[in-house]
């Protein structure tokens, strides 16, 4: 690809990234002009009206569209990274089971009590590995195992998580049941901390990018790899416990998000191509930027009742895959 033109294409993803966030500051229940937002970040505080501005925006707006942000890049990374890893352009967390067993995970840490965020990433964390050691380890058989074989078994492996958290949902105390139930359905208003998903996103995407030479080998085979020089066995261990963190992260900030992992590394494909020190971080900008428009429009639409955001990203998800399987039938190998 000419570079100027992917130059082009990340900084016009910067620009939307930092407008999707600034757009997310000003938009809610209290309207604000983008004066008013840069006032409330960066100004001294002079009457009554300022207060409420700074309250309204770095107290309550701020944190949240930082984690869906976070979040949203994070579902997108581990998506491209699935991808890669199965040499599918169907695989992404959601789809394998990663996020159903990192809800798994830190469901029934909810239902054990456990209200230490620190403690529901640590359940979700052994959940995704969990469900993500069984998709690969059913889906040896024989001692290997194929794309098509590892889709199969990770959608059996979400159903079964789906059949967990139902059982889950039929336990918990009533307290308990709705917040569960908007969680699991995607919601970002609980979102308080974002420097940790944010953190975890910098390293991550640091690391993948560390690894881009050996990414895109491993996108023309592991055999071909191999051959020149990639450690294919070392690669794939990193992407797997890579992809379950990021989607863990996710999932322990947010809910369960469906379609961001799987339709954002599309776009930034065929926006850029397949050269992952390209793809990587345009799909985590754009899946950061989704997600966040996402969320304000999930507490703005009917506001002030809130929408749960993995709502929204499904009904933008889905026409946005179905044109995508109209106009390329045949997609492209990751």
């Amino acid at each position: 690809m000419n570079r100027r033109r992917a130059r082009l294409i990340l900084i016009l993803l910067v620009i939307a990234s930092t407008c999707s966030v600034l757009f997310s500051l000003a938009v809610g229940s209290v309207a604000l002009t983008p004066v008013e937002v840069w006032a409330a970040l960066f100004g001294q505080a002079e009457n009554e009206g300022h207060n409420l501005a700074r309250e309204v925006v770095c107290n309550l707006r701020l944190p949240r569209a930082l984690s869906a942000f976070a979040c949203g890049g994070l579902l997108a990374l581990a998506g491209a990274l699935m991808q890669v890893l199965l040499r599918n352009p169907l695989a992404d967390p959601y789809v394998l089971g990663i996020s159903g067993g990192a809800a798994v995970g830190a469901l029934a840490a909810m239902l054990l009590g456990v209200g230490a965020s620190f403690g529901l990433g640590a359940a979700a964390f052994a959940g995704a590995l969990i469900a993500m050691g069984l998709v690969f380890g059913l889906a040896r058989g024989d001692g290997s195992w194929t794309q098509t074989r590892l889709l199969l078994t990770g959608v059996i492996v979400a159903s079964g998580c789906g059949a967990a958290v139902a059982l889950m949902l039929s336990l918990a105390p009533e307290q308990q049941l709705r917040g569960m139930l908007f969680w699991l359905m995607g919601d970002a208003g609980e979102a308080t901390a974002p420097m940790p998903a944010m953190l975890i996103l910098a390293a991550g995407l640091a690391i993948a990018l560390f690894f881009s030479r050996e990414l895109n080998l491993l996108t023309r085979g592991p055999v071909l790899a191999a051959t020149l020089g990639a450690n294919v066995s070392r690669l794939r261990l990193m992407l797997y416990f890579l992809a379950s963190l990021l989607t863990a992260t996710a999932v322990t900030s947010v809910g369960s998000i469906g379609f961001v992992g799987l339709v954002v590394p599309h776009l930034a494909r065929l926006a850029l191509g397949n050269d992952q020190r390209l793809l990587l971080p345009a799909a985590t900008l754009a899946g950061g930027a989704l997600l966040t428009l996402a969320d304000t429009l999930a507490r703005s639409v009917v506001a002030p009742q809130q929408l749960p955001v993995g709502v929204l990203t499904a009904l933008i998800g889905v026409p946005v895959f179905l044109f995508l399987l109209v106009r390329a039938p045949r997609l492209e190998h990751p």
